[in-house]
């Protein structure tokens, strides 16, 4: 499975901005619907944290603390693709953001039960 994260940029706090991650080869087609869609981030310093999980055919989605009620995650399995709306950015939003994949049920924030990663697409959020 390989997962291409873009969308990524340089915005001002307030604004918004939509990351996307197309998935390949054996999550695409009918499979990529029975995976487990996450978004992950990183910023400078720091570990890699859990920011948002969508289940199979988005049936159930979970969001951390920090990002409920300005992030929403979707996806459209027509695509192979699943996304990050980012709004009401901050600065501490400021992050490298990763999209992840798994075909297992389990912990959703648990970064090693992910198996496959996408490269990351910055996110510099400015004040």
């Amino acid at each position: 499975v390989q997962l291409q994260a873009y969308g990524g940029g340089l915005v001002q706090a307030g604004d918004s901005l939509r990351l996307s991650c197309a998935a390949s080869g054996d999550a695409s087609g009918d499979t990529f619907s029975r995976y487990i869609m996450a978004w992950f981030r990183q910023a400078p310093g720091k570990e890699r944290e859990f920011v948002a999980a969508i289940t199979w055919s988005g049936g159930s989605l979970y969001y951390a603390d920090s990002v409920k009620g300005r992030f929403t995650i979707s996806r459209d399995d027509a695509k192979n693709t699943v996304y990050l709306l980012m709004n009401s950015l901050k600065p501490e939003d400021t992050a490298v953001y990763y999209c992840a994949a798994r075909s297992t049920i389990g912990s959703l924030v648990a970064i090693k039960e992910y198996a496959y990663w996408g490269q990351g697409t910055l996110v510099t959020v400015s004040s």
